[in-house]
């Protein structure tokens, strides 16, 4: 059985990805600081895996902190890296905060991995890396164009690093470009816990329309998409994990053609703010009270995945639904309005 460490696993991604790891064999420790997610959902996992996860509370940005991490688990096999700042708004507001963090966490991690000789690593990368792209399918071949944000540019340079890293180490790599994950565990006792407002399309559908949000804004329709509004690629979050799933037992199983590989992962539909916001009021009979604003400095106009190698060479079949996406967020969201404990994160601070 193959340790995997997750960083960040009490994210929203990082949670489901150790349920489907734990699901499909695999040992999984944890380092999560708990600054932008609840320490709750461990015990949630638990619930879903009846697995005890050991969550390390360390800021990934503190080197021996995170050494010591690898000195109590030196037979960590594989690394699932999602620790990251990752609010495309907050990103232009401040740059500086996002550069440090993101940065500084993937170095010092790097630095552990070259020390203890860790084979496998798949970092979490996005869509964002291709900027605005010349065509709104994208391949991994597309050419990658300035990043509309500092999240954008902090993954651009994540994947730059990676990419020199595997020149000087025998660590394979796999860099996972998702576009909008969505939705929430089929369990309903995991899904996405957004710090303060939301700057996320589907937690704030689902906010407004429980009330917590008394209107919800849609920033733009004069992009020169079908109806005005930003196109999107929304994919189920629990369809995002089993891929980092499939992407260690890719590497574990030395499939891969080179050192560092990189797949989409998107639905390849591509879906409009406004379309999305359909879905929604179809699958729940709720009316969303929502205005047309201005448009968001650092959004992308449009953009959704070819998944063609993702399904080929990883063997990862997304199957959910746009509707059925809708359906477990406004389940997750109704479990949320009776569980106090799951509602805010107490440790998090605005730095």
């Amino acid at each position: 059985m193959a340790k995997i460490l997750v960083t960040g696993g009490c994210g929203y991604i990082g949670s489901h990805t150790i349920v489907d790891l734990i699901e499909n064999g695999f040992e999984v420790v944890c380092v999560d600081n708990n600054s932008r997610s609840n320490p709750i959902v461990m015990e949630n996992i638990q619930q879903i895996t009846g697995k005890t996860i050991k969550n390390y509370k360390v800021d990934l940005c503190n080197f021996d902190e995170t050494f010591a991490i690898f000195q109590e688990n030196p037979d960590i096999q594989g690394i699932i890296h999602f620790a990251a700042y990752k609010a495309v708004g907050e990103s232009v507001e401040k740059p500086l905060m996002y550069f440090e963090n993101n940065l500084y966490s993937l170095i010092n991690l790097l630095k552990c991995v070259q020390e203890f000789s860790v084979p496998w690593f798949v970092f979490s990368s996005s869509c964002t890396v291709y900027g605005n792209p010349d065509e709104m399918m994208v391949t991994e071949e597309t050419p990658l164009k300035p990043a509309a944000s500092p999240y954008g540019y902090t993954k651009q340079m994540g994947e730059d690093i990676l990419g020199e890293f595997r020149k000087v180490t025998n660590t394979q790599t796999i860099l996972l470009r998702y576009f909008n994950p969505v939705g929430a565990h089929p369990s309903i006792k995991i899904g996405e816990l957004p710090v303060g407002k939301p700057q996320n399309l589907v937690p704030a559908i689902t906010q407004t329309a429980i009330g917590k949000l008394p209107m919800m804004k849609v920033f733009g329709d004069d992009y020169p998409t079908r109806d005005g509004s930003c196109l999107r690629d929304y994919i189920h979050v629990s369809d995002i994990a089993h891929a980092h799933t499939l992407a260690i037992q890719y590497l574990k199983e030395a499939r891969n053609e080179s050192s560092c590989e990189v797949f989409n992962l998107g639905t390849g539909n591509g879906v409009t703010v406004l379309e999305a916001i359909q879905a929604f009021e179809k699958i729940s009979g709720v009316k969303l009270n929502y205005e047309i604003g201005p448009r968001r400095p650092g959004d992308v106009v449009a953009i959704y995945a070819n998944n063609d190698k993702a399904r080929q060479r990883l063997g990862w079949n997304p199957k959910t639904t746009i509707e059925e996406m809708m359906e477990t967020a406004w389940k997750w969201e109704l479990k949320l309005k009776e569980d106090a404990s799951l509602h805010e994160n107490p440790n998090f601070q605005m730095n």
